[in-house]
């Protein structure tokens, strides 16, 4: 897939989290499936933790200075480190989506940027541009099913109904 189209992609993207997340009230965006899984609020928050200090920070060190090391993240601790469940969920959606866009402009402002251009990753050796750049596109789409999963849950347990007739889940 031609960079070009994955930024695309991540510019649709933006409007499904919006679509996805604007109207949810505090109960539905408190709301876990089970007591190990994050809750929507959980999620907004990794997902502008991520815009920011990972994908597009890692596309950019590996154009702009693939010599230095990558910046080191800890997204399986930043929940309780930056207190996810305290923060506001509609500032931090509003957060995440202008960061998005910020990140969209960026990516489109790039001229003949070098994909190929690798910088050595200290877990997963070296790792291209263009390969954070289609990775970044994974996560969100991971994050799209997740949501969706809580949406459908939501709607299980809020509803008190048998879903079964809308299709196995």
């Amino acid at each position: 897939m031609l960079p070009k189209t994955i930024i695309g992609k991540l510019q649709a993207n933006k409007m499904v989290f919006r679509h996805l997340l604007e109207t949810c009230t505090e109960e539905q965006y408190s709301f876990r499936i089970n007591a190990d899984s994050w809750c929507l609020l959980e999620i907004v928050c990794h997902l502008l933790d991520e815009e920011v200090e990972d994908f597009k920070a890692r596309v950019k060190s590996v154009l702009w200075d693939p010599n230095q090391p990558l910046k080191p993240i800890s997204p399986e601790e930043w929940p309780k480190e930056r207190g996810y469940l305290q923060r506001n969920f509609a500032t931090v959606l509003q957060s995440f989506l202008k960061e998005r866009q910020q990140s969209i402009d960026w990516l489109q402002s790039l001229e003949n940027p070098n994909w190929e251009q690798t910088v050595d990753h200290p877990e997963v050796g070296p790792r291209s541009a263009k390969k954070f750049l289609v990775n970044w596109l994974a996560h969100d789409y991971h994050h799209i099913r997740q949501i969706n999963r809580i949406h459908h849950a939501y709607l299980k347990f809020s509803s008190k109904d048998d879903l079964t007739y809308a299709g196995k889940w």
